[in-house]
């Protein structure tokens, strides 16, 4: 058995999936699309007794991003996301703040790069390149964990708007079936919005595959 378990918040305007990888072991967590809320997720934080390691964000939207930077400030820790993702991150015409009548800027401390693989709160991972969505989106693949969190490039019976500036339907598609259909079957997947699903249950449901 792995050594994860998920902690799962829905946060934001668009009720957005966060999520808090938990190692079982050592009580450190991995904060995954903090989109909102951060007082109130850090209060969780504190109260169950947690030390956040990193900030891994899938992608540069608002929506996921917005909760970040006073997480990062207030536990010291660093936000990760793929080096394709700066601009999205940086301009607010491409990160959709406006959408909410907001104006926000956003960085990464660490750029990632496709394939890289990292070891954070004592966790492997695996960094999966899959833009479409945003021209930097990236999936976090746990592989001992039969885990990966998909932000908004994989949903459960559906895939990632294309319709957002530097989106790409043909490029998703072709990042999911990649990146993503090659992962073990019994790979949970951690999505942006809405249900929890499988790798298993869209190779073999999902419309747009």
């Amino acid at each position: 058995m792995g050594k994860m378990k998920v902690d799962h918040y829905v946060v934001g305007p668009v009720q957005t999936n966060c999520y808090f990888a938990v190692n079982t072991e050592t009580n450190e967590i991995l904060i995954i699309d903090p989109g909102a809320d951060a007082k109130e997720l850090a209060n969780r934080i504190r109260f169950d007794g947690y030390t956040p390691v990193a900030i891994l964000l899938t992608h540069g939207h608002f929506d996921h991003a917005t909760g970040a930077q006073a997480l990062a400030d207030e536990f010291g820790i660093q936000i990760y996301a793929h080096e394709a993702e700066k601009q999205t991150l940086e301009d607010e015409k491409i990160n959709l703040c406006g959408m909410v009548g907001e104006h926000h800027v956003y960085h990464a401390d660490v750029y990632l790069k496709d394939e890289q693989e990292l070891d954070l709160a004592g966790f492997h991972i695996r960094v999966l390149f899959t833009p479409g969505h945003t021209p930097g989106g990236c999936c976090y693949y746990f592989p001992y964990e039969d885990a990966v969190f998909a932000g908004d490039t994989l949903f459960c019976g559906s895939v990632g708007r294309t319709d957002f500036p530097g989106g790409s339907m043909s490029q998703l598609i072709r990042g999911i079936k990649d990146k993503l259909m090659t992962l073990p079957d019994n790979t949970t997947v951690y999505t942006g919005h809405n249900d929890i699903t499988t790798i298993e249950q869209e190779r073999m449901y999902n419309p747009y595959l």
